[in-house]
């Protein structure tokens, strides 16, 4: 008997899809899986956005609060976490909806990961150690030669920096180029996508909002505190949010405005390069602020939505 499809909600961020996700959830008494990859470092709460704690009690959710800030997560540990929510509710009986903003998270779980080659350290060395003596340099050759890669890793992310042009420089293809031929193949986790969209306009201002309430709320001193105690990992420390108050506690800026335009800032590209990925994403509803809950409900529940 073939299993019932997992349900899928994504968006850009400050689209509101968590909200609606939660209401989603619980009409349907479904679990969330956190489809965010940087819900799971713990402490770190104001800059993610995460359900709040009476939000857990109602619906539970995974892959949330799963290590400290200090500590290394990647895609491969996070499908792990994903493959025994969904084992659990199979047992269980219950409906998973995944929900986030996370495209790598996405692809990585419903269609596997993608095949890359065997790490060289050798080369691996040799490009951490030009990024660090020459900033912005991998950027740069990266988006000479991978343009549609440089679009989406931020100049400063070392980690996928080296990844993109490791990839290249042993086999001749860009990993964009690897990725689109992986986009193409079905997927193994059969599922049903909602993509909630938002007018540009409407997500710029909710953007601002965003920002200036998570400021409010203590975002810095948020930052401050694990900083003196636990610290960031390389990947935890490019939170956005927590990347421009870590640099204003390292160097202050003019005022309280830049900071807030710099989170502004990173932020739209963020989702910039969200809703350009999810513009792509075939197989989809697309839904808005307009959509009703049981409109929603109803879609998934429909026989063959598959992708």
């Amino acid at each position: 008997m073939t299993p019932s499809p997992v349900w899928v909600l994504t968006g850009p961020t400050a689209s509101g899809k968590t909200a609606f996700g939660l209401e989603l959830a619980e009409r349907a008494g479904a679990e969330i899986v956190s489809m965010d990859s940087m819900a799971v470092y713990r402490r770190m709460e104001i800059g993610t956005a995460k359900p709040s704690a009476d939000e857990r009690a109602r619906v539970r959710h995974w892959a949330i609060d799963v290590v400290e800030p200090d500590a290394t997560f990647d895609t491969a540990r996070w499908c792990k976490v994903a493959e025994d929510a969904l084992a659990d509710a199979r047992r269980r009986g219950v409906q998973l909806l995944f929900v986030g903003g996370t495209p790598l998270y996405l692809m990585a779980f419903f269609k596997g990961m993608v095949e890359t080659p065997q790490k060289d350290e050798a080369l691996r060395a040799r490009l951490a150690a030009r990024h660090a003596a020459e900033p912005g340099s991998l950027h740069a050759e990266l988006l000479e030669r991978d343009p549609a890669s440089a679009a989406w890793i931020h100049r400063n992310d070392e980690k996928r920096l080296v990844r993109a042009l490791e990839v290249l420089e042993l086999t001749g293809r860009t990993a964009s180029e690897q990725r689109a031929h992986f986009a193409q193949q079905g997927f193994r986790v059969p599922c049903r996508i909602l993509v909630f969209e938002r007018d540009r306009a409407e997500l710029h201002e909710r953007v601002k909002a965003r920002t200036r309430a998570m400021l409010a709320a203590g975002l810095l001193d948020e930052t401050r505190a694990i900083r003196d105690s636990c610290g960031f990992s390389p990947t935890a420390s490019l939170a956005i949010g927590y990347a421009q108050c870590l640099a204003h506690l390292e160097r202050p800026f003019k005022d309280d405005e830049e900071l807030r335009n710099r989170i502004r800032r990173a932020t739209h590209g963020l989702v910039r390069r969200q809703t350009t990925w999810l513009r792509r994403l075939g197989g989809v509803t697309r839904i808005g602020p307009g959509t009703s809950v049981d409109e929603a409900l109803g879609t998934l529940r429909a026989a063959g939505h598959e992708p």
